[in-house]
Formats: structure tokens, C-alpha cells, sequence
């Protein structure tokens, strides 16, 4: 067929699978936008307020059904906008397709206009190139089709990730004789399987263990392996915690499971995994967040602990942590195999032999609900930030999808929400950017229009993406978007308090005036942009509230007001923040801390 560059990737993109394209136009990016209305490359376009939603949409798409989904912005500034939405992918290993526009190419190096050039001509694809799996330039209509290929090639094998794909202005109108290449004849058959040398490794590991402990990373998720990580957590009486992408690897009504370990995770989470004497790592990568900054005893004890350590990417494997076993793989294959492994006489004489460490387990367990409960329970007002989670969570659907953002409320959902299907808690475990969940419940309804969708975020993260209520408006993209106000950035003042004894620039207050809290008042802002709304100060307004808001046809706002004080997750492992050298006490308080880090 006789194409343009424009018609090339929309056809391509439409062949591929891809249901929905967000993003901004203008010129850069115009003729290929144009594409999208032609006859055979018709995909709906969702518009978007600022071009860094439209590639957290396409995240959030992605995280909840596992398929990917297209963004595309302009040149320049509309371009450099998408930056943090890409690194958040890439951080947290999902999978989008990103085409941006350029300069002509008989134009590039002469600063046109919104052209980066000084360093190298038409510059930007080298920023993206440290944010994606792969960024190409295409300087033909000839290159396109093979550029497509490769970039969904690249974006769907292996660890996910984004990618890029740049087409000039030039190369978007002009038309030439392609063929767009068929998808199943470009990708590889089949998933990674184990070394059969290491799965039985591993599984004489796993048959001298007295406190085995599973540790569910966003790999799990990824690798839809969560009915077998079940299962084998089940065979062998192993404790399952999670790390922030992890939520949802396995019911966490199953006995099993501990809650989540590092710097806001559970009493039990962190107590049961730090003393096990054998860890499986399934799909994690072992951050800071997750691993208490490494200091020894507190969330991993390696050694004496011994690491199984399954994961897609071998740069992950003994990366931090010295492994007994490291198996390259899949990980829903991996775990199926280890289960295949070890007889059912074997795990049942496993779990007989470690019965007082599934004593200890529940103890642990215990000891965390009583900490826990007072906040969750709590019918003060403003309100605890547990509160409302517990409230949204007797209304909201078991397949109920929550999207979470970043500061005191990720991790208070971490702790005090309970998930009982995998790709139904969807956050940002590393790059965790405020702006990103707003958009990225967005996608993720858009990816599944059955369920029920909330984002969950505080008052600051809202405001960063408020603009896009417009969007959901006007697309009728019917998401709940919960505010827990508190009148400022609180996890940042806890942190600023814990480890300075005082606070700067955190609180939102009228600071040339009397000082007092400010506020916006953000349902009347959502019932202006054509929002439903509720404000909730009384908590007897409140499941009525959350329950109307997810019975209702259209987009909708529940504001929460919630307490400045107690407001956020309890602070159960570690996290390494220095303290200006002029703070004697903390400094000494640090260095106790510091001096247990390990990384092996």
C-alpha cells in the first residue's frame, strides 16, 4: 500500500492491538494525528490536559490489563513534558508505546523552532533514551514498518518497559509503497523457561527451610503468576509479604500472607521476613523503599538468610543481595515448576516440622492488628488517613480497582487497604511521582469498563493533576477520585520533623498572612469542571458518601478532610535520610542505622 509516515504507525498501531491513543496535539505531531481519522487506522483518541498524563494514562492502562497502550505529544516542550511519565514506567517495568513529532529532517540542526540542538542536532531522543527500553528516529516512511515491529517487539518481550518512536514532520506526510509487518511473525513463541539444574537447587533449598518466606515483587504481577505463588506458599506453610508493586500477588485474606515489608511496611511484614531462613524473591528488585536501606535485620537478613531469587532480568539477580539460588525465568513458569519440584509428602513433613513458626507468624500478625486497628477505626474527625480506606473498602467491589498516589496515602493503602485480586492495586512502587495516579485511573478504566475504578490520593498529589477532571468529563471516563485532604505535603513535613526537628515549604498554609491552613476547596473545583462531589467532614457522611460516588453514572469526587497529625503510615523499617551535620542528635540517631546497611 501507498502510505504516509502519519498512516504507517496508525495503521501499525490499530494492527498491533493498541485500542486507545492519548496525548495533546500541535504542529509537530498534527499530520500524524491526522492519521488516525483515515479509513483502517481509526483508533479513539483520548485528549488530555498536559502531555505528562498521557503517558501516566497509558502506564495505568497497561498496569491493569497487561496490554499496551499508545501516547503521543508534539515536538519540544510538549515532548520534554512526557519525561517523568516515561521514567515512572520504566522504573516501574510497564510496557507503552510513546510517538513524538520533530523537526523536518532537511531541517534539523538549525534551531528551529522548539528544537533542542546544541549539544547534538534534534536532541531529545537522547534524553528519552534513559527513560525507555529503546527510542528509534525514523528519517523515512521506508524505516517505518520495521521500526514498528521492532518497538513492540522490544516493549512486549523481556522485562516491560516504554519505548519511542520519533517521526520528523517531513516524514509524516510524505507517502511510499509499505507494508505494515505482521506482529505474530516478529515476536518470539513462547515465555523463558528455568534451568532444570536450578529449579532443583532451589528446591532442595526450599526442603531445609524452617521459616520460609515469599517475597511477591511487581514481577509477579506482571507474570500473571500469582495462583502459583499461591499454591506454593500454600505447599510449603511459607509467609508472603509484598513490596509496593507486589500488592496483590495473593489474597491478603489468605492466612499466608504477613503484609508488606521496608520502610512502610508491616510490624509482621518486616519481623517475619527479616528472621526467615530462606527468602523467595519473585519479580523484585530489591530497593531501598522495600529493603529497609539495606540495614541488616530490619526487613532481609542476608546471611544468614538464604536468597532464592527468581526474576526475568539477570541484572537483577545478586544485584544487592548475595543469591543461594538465581533463577532466570518467567516467574509463573518458575514457581510452577518448583511446586512440580516437591512432593506432596515432602511439604506436608515441611510444614509439620514448622509449626512454631506458624505460631510465630500469627502472633506477628496479631501484634500488628492491635497497633493498626485504633487508626483504622477511629471516628475522630478530621479523620485518621486509614479511616476512609477502611470505609471505601466494605463498598468497593473484591474486583474493585484502586490506583494509588504517592506520599502519606501509598503508604497508608499499603498497610491498611486489603487487595484480594492481582492488578487491582496499581501505584507507583519506584519513581512515584505525584500527578500519576489521577491519569492513571483513568487508564486503567479505560482498560477495564467493567470495574469499578478509584484513585486514591491526597491533596497535593491532586492538585498536580487537577486539570485532568476535564479530561474525564469530557471522554466520560467514570472514575472516582478520592482526596484525602490534609492542607499540604505531610509525609514530606513527618520526614522533615523525624530527622530535622522542624519544616519548611510542606504545609499549605497563608504564609504571608495569618499563617493558618489554606486550602481550595476541591469538590467545589470538581463540581466545576462537571464532577459529582461530595466534601466529607463527619463520618457519618462518609461510606454514603464513597457508596453514592461508585453508584454513580458519570465521573465523581469524594473530598476527605483528614488529620495533618497521625495522618500518614506508620514508619515500621527504615529509610536512609541524612541529617545536616548541624543536628548532633539526629546525626547520632543516623548513624546507628547507617552503620547496619549491607549491600552485598
Amino acid at each position: 500500500m501507498k502510505l504516509t509516515g502519519g498512516q504507517v504507525v496508525a495503521r501499525a498501531l490499530k494492527e498491533y492491538g493498541v485500542e486507545y491513543v492519548a496525548g495533546v496535539p500541535g504542529h509537530g505531531i498534527w499530520s500524524l494525528f491526522d492519521a488516525f481519522l483515515q479509513e483502517g487506522s481509526e483508533i479513539p483518541f483520548i485528549q488530555v490536559m498536559h502531555e505528562q498524563s498521557a503517558v501516566h494514562m497509558a502506564d495505568g492502562y497497561y498496569r491493569a490489563c497487561g496490554k499496551p497502550m499508545a501516547c503521543s505529544t508534539s515536538v519540544g516542550p510538549g515532548a520534554t513534558n512526557t519525561i517523568i511519565g516515561l521514567a515512572t514506567a520504566y522504573t516501574d517495568s510497564t510496557s507503552l508505546f510513546y510517538v513524538s513529532g520533530s523537526p523536518q529532517t532537511y531541517m534539523q540542526g538549525h534551531g528551529t523552532m522548539q528544537e533542542i540542538e546544541r549539544q547534538q542536532d534534534n536532541a531529545f531522543p537522547r534524553i528519552t533514551e534513559q527513560v525507555t527500553k529503546r527510542a528509534w528516529q525514523a528519517h523515512s516512511v521506508k524505516t517505518l514498518p520495521t521500526i514498528m515491529h521492532r518497538a513492540f517487539s522490544e516493549m512486549l518481550t523481556g522485562r516491560p518497559g516504554p519505548v519511542h518512536v520519533e517521526v520528523p514532520m517531513d516524514v509524516q506526510v510524505e507517502a511510499d509503497e509499505v507494508t505494515i509487518h505482521p506482529l505474530d511473525k516478529r515476536l518470539p513463541t513462547g515465555i523463558s523457561y528455568p534451568d532444570p539444574k536450578a529449579i532443583a537447587a532451589a528446591a532442595k533449598v526450599l526442603l531445609s527451610a524452617r521459616r520460609p518466606v515469599i517475597v511477591a515483587g511487581g514481577g509477579a504481577i506482571s507474570a500473571n503468576a500469582s495462583a502459583e505463588l499461591t499454591a506454593l506458599a500454600e505447599k510449603l506453610g511459607a509467609a508472603v509479604s509484598i513490596t509496593w508493586n507486589g500488592k496483590g500477588a495473593i489474597s491478603e485474606d489468605n492466612a499466608l500472607f504477613i503484609g508488606a515489608v521496608g520502610q512502610t511496611g508491616t510490624t509482621c511484614g518486616n519481623k517475619i521476613t527479616a528472621s526467615a531462613d530462606v527468602v523467595i524473591s519473585v519479580g523484585c528488585r530489591f530497593t531501598d523503599w522495600s529493603a529497609s536501606s539495606y540495614a541488616k535485620g530490619v526487613s532481609f537478613s542476608f546471611p544468614p538468610g538464604r536468597l532464592i531469587h527468581i526474576d526475568l532480568d539477570p541484572r537483577e539477580i545478586g544485584k544487592t543481595y548475595p543469591t543461594e539460588v538465581g533463577i532466570v525465568a518467567d516467574a509463573k513458569i518458575a514457581l510452577a515448576q518448583l511446586l512440580d519440584a516437591i512432593s506432596d509428602d515432602e511439604a506436608a513433613m515441611l510444614r509439620e516440622g514448622n509449626a512454631a513458626f506458624a505460631a510465630d507468624v500469627e502472633q506477628a500478625k496479631a501484634d500488628w492488628r492491635a497497633q493498626v486497628e485504633p487508626r483504622e477505626t477511629s471516628r475522630e474527625t478530621p479523620f485518621t488517613s486509614q479511616r476512609p480506606l477502611v470505609a471505601l473498602r466494605k463498598v468497593l467491589p473484591r474486583d474493585g480497582i484502586v490506583v494509588v498516589g504517592s506520599g502519606n496515602t501509598q503508604g497508608s493503602v499499603k498497610q491498611s487497604f486489603t487487595i484480594y485480586e492481582p492488578r487491582t492495586h496499581l501505584t507507583s512502587g519506584s519513581y512515584s511521582p505525584m500527578g500519576w495516579a489521577v491519569p492513571a485511573a483513568m487508564g486503567a478504566k479505560l482498560a477495564c469498563p467493567e470495574k469499578k475504578v478509584v484513585a486514591i490520593v491526597g491533596d497535593g498529589d491532586f492538585m498536580m493533576s487537577l486539570p485532568e477532571m476535564g479530561t474525564a468529563v469530557m471522554n466520560g471516563i467514570n472514575v472516582v477520585f478520592l482526596v484525602l485532604n490534609n492542607q499540604g505535603y505531610m509525609s514530606i513535613r513527618g520526614g522533615q520533623r523525624k530527622f530535622m526537628g522542624r519544616h519548611i515549604a510542606s504545609e499549605f498554609n497563608h504564609h504571608a498572612g495569618s499563617g493558618e491552613p489554606y486550602s481550595a476547596d476541591i469538590a467545589a473545583s470538581a463540581r466545576a469542571f462537571g464532577l459529582k462531589a461530595w466534601k466529607v467532614e463527619k463520618d457519618e457522611d462518609l461510606e454514603s458518601s464513597l457508596e453514592a460516588a461508585l453508584n454513580t453514572d458519570g465521573p465523581t469526587l469524594v473530598e476527605v478532610i483528614v488529620s495533618r497529625d497521625a495522618a500518614g503510615p506508620f514508619a515500621t523499617g527504615w529509610w536512609d535520610f541524612p541529617s545536616p551535620a548541624y543536628y548532633e542528635k539526629e546525626q547520632a540517631a543516623y548513624a546507628e542505622m547507617r552503620a547496619k546497611e549491607q549491600m552485598l
